[in-house]
């Protein structure tokens, strides 16, 4: 069964553009860069790196990267639009590269798409130098409990957000603009055990909030975030 990002890999270059969607323009890009400015980091690995977009932003802080996508049509748009850039269709669980090839590892919203995320996880910290950084960019696990139901109105015209089935992981269909996608819920404690477990220290945690977004939209976002940021560190 297909997971859906062949299928909606057009739909997915549309919408995120040059710029990035909303979450990533308003939300994250700032944090994520944040972590990697002036930080010395040399070479970086994109797992899940999609149309190579993070990948150019690091290249700007003199960062050589690695893009792995296992979507062949994302794939092709980061190579058109990054013709000297390094991108290669593989799998997180199975990454390219030698042991302690990297400084820096990150998955900027990919990890809600791999299936085994454990494996994918013990694979980065595979290539990782010693004292090499994992950064992340997650959904909120209370967020993926809430699909296929999400924002409901109520009778009085307030909106709700109910979460079900929070500890129960499973994978699940979600759609937004002409994409339709396999994401996996998973509670925050799977994604901090499988972490710990590989070996990683936890350095930094965050739930990051829009910045220079309309107010409304601000304001229901901060209602039921979507997102957080993390870094991990592999023992030096």
């Amino acid at each position: 069964m297909s997971d859906g990002w062949e299928e909606s890999a057009q739909a997915w270059i549309d919408d995120n553009g040059t710029q990035g969607d909303w979450s990533r323009r308003f939300v994250l890009d700032a944090p994520m860069i944040a972590r990697i400015a002036d930080r010395g980091f040399t070479s970086a690995i994109d797992v899940g790196c999609g149309e190579g977009r993070f990948c150019r932003m690091m290249q700007r802080h003199h960062i050589r990267t690695v893009g792995v996508d296992p979507t062949a049509a994302l794939i092709k748009q980061a190579r058109q639009l990054d013709p000297s850039g390094d991108y290669c269709i593989g799998r997180a669980e199975a990454l390219p590269g030698a042991d302690a090839s990297f400084d820096l590892a990150v998955c900027y919203l990919s990890l809600i798409d791999i299936p085994d995320f454990r494996r994918a996880i013990a694979e980065i910290h595979r290539v990782l130098k010693a004292g090499g950084t994992f950064l992340i960019a997650n959904l909120q696990s209370f967020n993926t409990a809430g699909p296929p139901t999400g924002w409901t109105r109520e009778a009085d015209g307030s909106q709700r957000f109910p979460i079900d089935h929070y500890l129960d992981e499973r994978v699940q269909f979600v759609s937004w603009r002409g994409i339709r996608v396999q994401n996996w819920h998973r509670p925050l404690g799977a994604y901090m055990g499988a972490l710990l477990e590989a070996g990683f220290e936890l350095r930094h945690f965050s739930e990051p909030e829009p910045v220079g977004a309309d107010e409304a939209e601000t304001a229901l976002y901060r209602r039921a975030p979507f997102f957080l940021v993390m870094e991990w560190q592999k023992a030096a």
